[in-house]
């Protein structure tokens, strides 16, 4: 399949078209395929408001603010959505049992070969069952995306992924020990506090950079970034699985180890696809890890954002359930070969800034 380097010319001009063709051909059957393959394992599709209340509240996500005005002149601070996530709670909470959306959403800051302003997430919801269902899942459709591309591999810059093998499963804390002889357990508390400075000692022995100011959770993404992702999702899929609490703001503690949540995340070729929580449905515990999140993101930034009183009200009555975010531009890429993310979306956002 052929693709365009052209960066210069804008991708309406008829020869880059033509390039960029065969991959959105790609994206669209591979869209259909998923669509099908939802429909008949009983789930339905749904549609969600982009505008919101609040856009989301993690500490690192970042939004798009606009205002709405009504006839008389009054405003409202809205957002463009980063994730229909608070949405597709709601309809969990309305009486929905299994739910999937191709959402478009937006996130601020964010720009490069896999990264755009504005993407396609494919998110899906299931009630009463178990997030380890979403790593069944996830793997039928890297299988099913490879399938309908006619390709028995997933590839990107040069590596590879069979996406008919089951993929690896690993714990946050083994890659951790694997990839930088660090023992992350210990330096998190029987109730989820973390403790910094067991942290920092065990990074400057592994010979990775620590700053006067990082926090615990940003030696801990420093890990993951320059230690565990590099080797994650070679050869087959890689299942990056229960995340400390404290980086999971969505999702419930494990039942088996109070330090850690029902998080996992799934890896190919070095490429971080998805994001799967079993839910938390606690409000009381949401809260205040959104306040969390939101003191870390004014520390760092200098923002915040409101947090959704609706969606706390929600997950009151909202049942046990697991729910997954994939970022379906990412997927088609490896599936179609195209080397940047813009080339397998129909209409990219305009280049802009520096």
């Amino acid at each position: 399949m052929g693709s365009s380097l052209d960066t210069t010319s804008p991708w309406w001009t008829p020869d880059v078209h033509q390039d960029r063709r065969p991959f959105l051909i790609g994206r669209n059957a591979i869209q259909a395929a998923m669509r099908g393959f939802f429909a008949a394992n009983g789930f339905l599709e749904v549609d969600t408001s982009t505008l919101q209340v609040s856009p989301g509240n993690e500490a690192h996500l970042h939004a798009f603010a606009t205002t709405a005005i009504t006839t008389s002149g009054e405003q409202t601070p809205l957002y463009l959505h980063t994730s229909p996530e608070f949405a597709c709670k709601k309809l969990l909470a309305a009486g929905e049992k299994r739910i999937n959306c191709f959402a478009h959403v937006y996130r601020n800051r964010e720009r490069g070969p896999l990264h755009h302003p504005e993407f396609t997430m494919l998110e899906w919801y299931r009630t009463g069952e178990t997030y380890e269902t979403l790593m069944r899942d996830s793997w039928q459709l890297l299988a099913l995306a490879a399938e309908t591309a006619k390709t028995k591999t997933l590839t990107y810059r040069g590596h590879s992924v069979d996406p008919y093998l089951e993929p690896e499963r690993l714990s946050v804390a083994e890659a951790f020990q694997r990839y930088a002889d660090i023992d992350l357990l210990a330096t998190i508390e029987a109730d989820g506090a973390t403790d910094h400075e067991h942290l920092a000692t065990m990074l400057k022995a592994s010979g990775i950079r620590v700053a006067d100011d990082d926090s615990w959770a940003d030696m801990f993404s420093r890990v993951i970034v320059e230690r565990v992702e590099p080797q994650l999702g070679f050869g087959r899929a890689t299942i990056l699985d229960e995340y400390p609490t404290s980086e999971a703001a969505l999702a419930r503690r494990s039942p088996r180890d109070n330090r850690v949540a029902e998080r996992f995340e799934l890896y190919a070729c070095g490429v971080e696809l998805a994001n799967a929580f079993g839910e938390l449905t606690d409000a009381e515990e949401q809260r205040r890890r959104f306040e969390v999140e939101m003191a870390e993101k004014q520390r760092v930034y200098g923002e915040t954002y409101p947090i959704d009183e609706d969606f706390l009200a929600a997950l009151d009555v909202m049942p046990a359930a697991s729910g997954i975010a994939l970022g379906f531009d990412r997927l088609v890429m490896l599936a179609t070969g195209a080397p940047r993310i813009d080339l397998v979306m129909w209409a990219p956002v305009t280049d802009y800034g520096p």
